[in-house]
């Protein structure tokens, strides 16, 4: 009998953007109450352009974890990540979400 091939492994897709309307306000919410997710957030809003690479976050759960967050909030529409070289860098979707949700952004600074 012939040996089996094996499939090649390929990586895990990352979700694509979500509609405006496929998002729900609810669930949007649901992923800013989570500190971690909340503290993402804060920071891209804080950054000097807008954007941080993955590693450059300051945050203190598991690498596996972070990205967990981070996957969280792109499936909701907040985040957006591109690759950079060997960096993958996360920056807000500011202008969805003063679209979608106004004065959103304006909140989270002022809850800071």
């Amino acid at each position: 009998m012939p040996p089996v091939a094996k499939k090649p492994k390929t990586p895990p897709s990352r979700p694509a953007k979500p509609r405006q309307d496929e998002v729900s306000l609810d669930r949007v919410m649901k992923s800013l109450g989570d500190p971690v997710r909340m503290s993402i957030v804060r920071q891209l809003l804080d950054a000097a352009d807008g954007e941080i690479a993955c590693g450059c976050f300051a945050y203190d759960v598991t690498k596996q974890t972070f990205s967990h967050h981070v996957a969280l909030l792109e499936e909701v529409g907040l985040v957006q990540g591109r690759p950079e070289g060997t960096k993958r860098l996360l920056s807000l979707r500011v202008d969805h979400i003063e679209r979608t949700y106004p004065g959103l952004l304006d909140l989270i600074r002022a809850a800071a």
